[in-house]
């Protein structure tokens, strides 16, 4: 793999682009789909989840002084770019005293946590009043609802929808080549686009990693399930083919067969439980009879009893 392009924005999203060649043919658009899938969804990324303002109640209330209300600085508070060194939930606060213009470098973080954005805007104090914020921190990947997010241990912060992905796009395209044997390749280049908390370079990295330990997972578990299955063939105890053959399939004379159904001898498997000297103890079963069921077990299933 190579990397043909890397850009950084001033704003903080980075692009890259990257070449995969000696494909054979049918594996780019494989690959690139599922690269595609991966970077977008799999990858772990850190968002506002909540956030708690003094002298706020709901979403619906006013802050004196402010020039935003509730819901647009909520909005504004998700394009903020976080980047974390841990996955445990962390908190950030925020005291500005205005007038003033509030943006994202205002913010007080842990020191595992770092805005990638720090001039992106929040809100405008347009009095001498004050603002404080509690923001509550957190890791995950895709897009989350609010309600899917917060514990009753929270219930005081107001719920905000996070946005984890710190893949924003990606974009792929295949062209054919011919190699040295004049044999058709295929070329994949792959464009990534991030918001700044990851580069495009360590995206590719981090998916290519995840779809890896994704196949040897499954192969890890095939070769873990055959041997499941090999012990338990050497647990089990044979079976025999005539187990459950209906001694009307012998077509024996009258009298051994009701003979033997009189003693709830009813299949091959039955048969087999007596002996020659406990089937002539039966009821009315005498030498003839025993003779006749003894041959009719060897001619037809090759069954001697013992």
């Amino acid at each position: 793999m190579e990397c043909l392009k890397s850009e950084k924005i001033e704003s903080g999203p980075m692009y890259g682009q990257f070449l995969i060649d000696s494909l054979s043919s049918g594996q780019g658009i494989t690959i690139g789909n599922l690269l595609r899938r991966v970077l977008l969804g799999d990858l772990k990324g850190t968002a506002i989840t909540g956030v708690r303002i003094a002298g706020v109640k709901d979403e619906f209330s006013l802050i004196p002084g402010v020039r935003e209300d509730i819901l647009e600085i909520l909005l504004n508070l998700k394009g903020i770019v976080l980047k974390s060194n841990t996955p445990t939930r962390q908190f950030g606060r925020l005291r500005v005293h205005g007038p003033a213009v509030i943006t994202a470098s205002s913010i007080q973080l842990p020191p595992e946590v770092e805005i990638i954005n720090p001039n992106h805007y929040i809100a405008t104090i347009s009095s001498s009043h004050i603002l404080e914020i509690e923001f509550k921190i957190e890791s995950g990947t895709k897009y989350r609802l609010a309600n899917e997010l917060f514990s009753d241990k929270f219930e005081d912060f107001i719920e905000t929808d996070a946005i984890f992905m710190p893949v924003q796009k990606v974009d792929f395209k295949v062209e054919n080549v011919y190699d040295n044997s004049n044999n058709i390749k295929e070329r994949l280049f792959i464009d990534i686009w991030t918001n700044g908390s990851i580069s495009p370079e360590q995206a590719i990295f981090s998916g290519s990693n995840l779809i890896i330990d994704l196949f040897k997972s499954l192969t890890e578990h095939k070769i873990k399930k055959e041997k499941e299955t090999a012990k338990e063939k050497n647990h089990i105890k044979p079976i025999d083919p005539y187990t459950h053959i209906a001694i009307e399939e012998l077509q024996l004379s009258v009298r051994p067969y009701n003979c033997l159904k009189r003693a709830q001898i009813n299949t091959i498997g039955d048969l087999l439980e007596y002996s020659p000297e406990k089937l002539l103890e039966l009821k009315n079963f005498g030498r003839k009879s025993a003779d006749e069921v003894f041959a009719t077990l060897k001619n037809k299933l090759g069954i001697v009893l013992k």
